[in-house]
């Protein structure tokens, strides 16, 4: 995620030297650097210009705390401009009509169906809505196909009318079966083109005035950088829409359409699309965004997900085997189950401060823990309860099934030991002591 760009910030924001006050000599280089990150990563040239100018109007004469150095201030003062260059803060979705009427806006293939289904789990899972996705485009073959099978993923019903050409019935008839059947939010995937023209924009316009929605959204591929803001200039001209949603941001995206999209049509960036999974949706956070960017991380993002996953009553099963000692390889899988479920591996790792620039040449995928889940299902139920049962021959035979070697499943036992004494540590007093080892460390 931005991994250009935030390699190119990286270094430009290091190297400025000298302590006691930023100057216009010293802060000029790192400055131009900047600019030209921005630049490379497709931002729009003047809102580059302004971006920079306003950083260098915040920094000059101020003074460096004795704490920091002149570039720790300096990215402090970058990470604000970007955080307000995004939006500031989070825009949350409006889902107060009775039923809330969300219609999806955008170019063909810019993952607006897709995001259509993602966005009825969000709010059926997370916001307890019944939700009801309608099928609008009529042109495009197997459209309602598609979005009936994304509907039957996520478990939302899918209104379609195959022989009905008419678009904007189509969205009407489904608000008023929404109304029959108790659901309370209706989201309208329109059709697209391969480019703006007067026939999508006549069509579109024509729902939006008919459904009148509480909410349009433009949808809009990342990877598509300066020509994305563009494109949701013409469709803000149209529509004014309410929000900006960005997909395909786990892909090579350079980072343009994130940092000008906001500047251009005046209008949030609502959510983002970060995989192919249907639960791969995140809240847009411009803070937490311009913290990943600067290779900070993005702490907040990755406790709210683990909480997500939280199980109250496992963990109250888990605290007493730990005390116990009778935590088994069974009680780890599940701990890996967990932590699958969070979402992809490398956005978490990405999530970690510090964790961005050590695993960004690193090939981190979803199967990450495919070999150690191969050892542990290899395993006999005693073995995984009692893990110090296993000895050189059992080692052997475990080694054999899982297309593993010996010395990885010695690699395992070693993680797992020291894991459970990490995790008894952490009983009663001991979360104190790992935080005075942690500091010791330092």
């Amino acid at each position: 995620m931005f991994s250009s760009l935030s390699d190119k910030l990286d270094k430009a924001l290091h190297v400025l030297k000298g302590h006691g006050k930023i100057t216009e000599v010293n802060v000029a280089e790192t400055l131009k650097e900047v600019r030209r990150a921005l630049l490379n990563a497709d931002v729009n040239f003047k809102i580059a210009k302004d971006f920079t100018k306003r950083i260098k109007e915040k920094a000059i004469g101020q003074n460096v705390l004795t704490s920091l150095n002149p570039s720790q201030l300096l990215v402090k003062l970058v990470k604000d401009e970007l955080a307000e260059l995004m939006g500031g803060e989070s825009v949350g979705i409006n889902t107060t009509g009775s039923p809330s009427v969300i219609l999806m806006s955008g170019l063909q293939g810019s993952g607006k169906t897709t995001f259509s289904g993602k966005l009825a789990q969000y709010l059926k899972t997370k916001k307890n809505k019944q939700v009801l996705l309608v099928a609008c485009d009529v042109y495009r073959p197997a459209a309602i196909k598609q979005l009936q099978i994304v509907g039957e993923q996520v478990g939302v019903e899918v209104y379609a009318e195959p022989d009905n050409n008419n678009p904007v019935k189509i969205s009407e008839n489904a608000i008023k079966h929404a109304k029959k059947n108790g659901k309370n939010v209706v989201i309208i995937d329109t059709a697209g083109r391969l480019a703006v023209d007067e026939t999508l924009m006549k069509e579109i316009s024509d729902i939006h005035k008919a459904v009148k929605p509480q909410e349009t959204l433009f949808v809009v591929d990342s990877m598509t950088g300066q020509d994305a803001v563009n494109t949701a200039k013409a469709f803000n001209d149209i529509l004014n829409f309410d929000g900006v949603v960005l997909t395909k941001l786990d892909g090579d995206t350079r980072g343009g359409a994130a940092l000008s999209i906001k500047t251009i049509v005046d209008k949030p960036i609502k959510f983002v699309g970060t995989g192919e999974k249907m639960d791969a949706i995140d809240v847009f956070h411009p803070e937490r965004m311009a913290q990943r960017i600067l290779g900070m991380g993005d702490v907040v993002s990755l406790v709210e997900r683990a909480q997500e996953q939280f199980d109250e009553e496992e963990a109250r099963k888990l605290q007493k085997k730990i005390a116990k000692n009778t935590f088994g390889f069974d009680d780890f899988l599940k701990q890996i189950q967990q932590i699958k479920k969070m979402g992809n591996m490398k956005d978490l790792m990405g999530m970690i401060p510090g964790m961005s620039k050590m695993t960004k040449d690193v090939d981190i995928d979803d199967d990450a823990f495919k070999g150690i889940e191969a050892i542990i299902h290899s395993m006999t139920p005693d073995e995984r309860s009692h893990p110090k049962s296993i000895n050189a021959s059992r080692k052997k035979r475990i080694a054999k099934g899982s297309g593993t070697s010996i010395q990885e499943i010695n690699q395992l036992m070693k993680q797992f030991t020291q894991m459970g004494k990490m995790m008894k540590m952490m009983q009663g007093g001991g979360a104190r002591h790992m935080m005075s080892m942690m500091k010791n460390m330092k």
